[in-house]
Parts: structure tokens; C-alpha cells; sequence
């Protein structure tokens, strides 16, 4: 039977040995940060167009951003699960 510590420093030295360089590549980095400045711009717009200090079209302009940008991120998402899929019915 093999240990549980034996199991853990085994998986430590995998996990180093698989993992990227550099950790995430730059474009997904960016993409992150985008995706979260332009759900930010919508939070400030919503929340002027609430308190009257901002104007009605800035909001819907900022939340069709917002829309485009959650379709976006829902659709690669989508894309990752489906290529993790085919790779779980790859045989071994």
C-alpha cells in the first residue's frame, strides 16, 4: 500500500513538472483584466444612472459592452470544457 505522504510528494513533483513557465499565458492574463475593467465600467455607469449623475446611454452603451464581453467569455469557456472532454475520451 502506498503511503499518503509518499502519494503527496509524488503529486508535488508532477504538478511542478506539467506546469507552464511562465504560469498563464499573457493573453489570458489580459483577457482576464479586460473582461473585469469592462464589468467594472458597467457597475460605475449602473450606478450613476441610479444616482442621476451619469447618462442613460452611457448605461445601456456600457452594458451591451458587458453583454458582448459575457458571450464572449461564456463561449470560450465552452470551447475549454468541450477540448477537456475529447481529452477524457481519449483512450489510455
Amino acid at each position: 500500500m502506498i503511503s499518503s505522504t509518499f502519494a503527496a510528494t509524488a503529486y508535488d513533483h508532477a504538478r511542478h513538472a506539467v506546469a507552464p513557465a511562465d504560469g498563464l499565458p499573457q493573453g489570458v492574463t489580459t483577457a482576464a483584466s479586460d473582461f473585469a475593467r469592462v464589468m467594472e465600467q458597467v457597475d460605475i455607469a449602473a450606478t450613476g444612472a441610479m444616482t442621476g449623475k451619469a447618462d442613460t446611454h452611457e448605461l445601456v452603451q456600457s452594458i451591451a459592452q458587458a453583454e458582448i464581453a459575457l458571450e464572449t467569455v461564456v463561449a470560450i469557456r465552452d470551447k475549454v470544457v468541450e477540448a477537456y472532454q475529447e481529452i477524457l475520451r481519449m483512450p489510455v
